[in-house]
């Protein structure tokens, strides 16, 4: 499975903001549209993210402050990023490696998507599921066998 997988049943809603805006716009768009994260985004290029982890720092930095602080300040200015064609679970291993919650899906310097944690152990899932049905199914239609009768070549 890749990540234009996830991508394709997610939908391609995308919440960006810019680094100049202040700190506080952007807790209230996060807070608003209940997301965990915006990709910072100047002159059509990435350029960063900021999520919940980065806002917490900059007010603890802050003494509990949001102030006058940009999302410059705050915001993460190297984001692990993978492609449309990034297999899950080398995703997967990014974003344990580095704690990365979050991740931009980019095709070159176009921003296609983010994907989150949730996204990956969901398709994880889903996709185990699948496996164990189709298993499932097929031990039960084990051929030559007659309902109820135990194979006496199988252990």
């Amino acid at each position: 499975m890749q990540v234009s997988d996830i991508l394709r049943v997610k939908g391609g809603t995308l919440f960006t903001v810019q680094p100049d805006e202040p700190l506080s716009l952007a807790m209230n768009d996060m807070a608003d549209k209940d997301i965990g994260s915006l990709v910072v985004m100047a002159q059509g290029q990435l350029v960063g993210m900021l999520t919940f982890r980065e806002v917490i720092q900059q007010i603890v930095k802050n003494g509990g402050q949001v102030g006058l602080t940009t999302v410059r300040e705050a915001m993460d200015t190297q984001p692990q990023t993978c492609t449309g064609g990034t297999d899950i679970d080398e995703v997967r291993c990014m974003m344990l490696e580095h704690h990365a919650r979050y991740m931009p899906v980019m095709d070159g310097p176009l921003l296609m998507g983010v994907i989150s944690f949730y996204d990956v152990a969901k398709a994880v899932v889903d996709s185990q599921n699948f496996e164990n049905t189709m298993l499932k199914a097929y031990i039960r239609d084990w051929p030559g066998q007659e309902a109820g009768t135990a194979d006496p070549s199988r252990p």
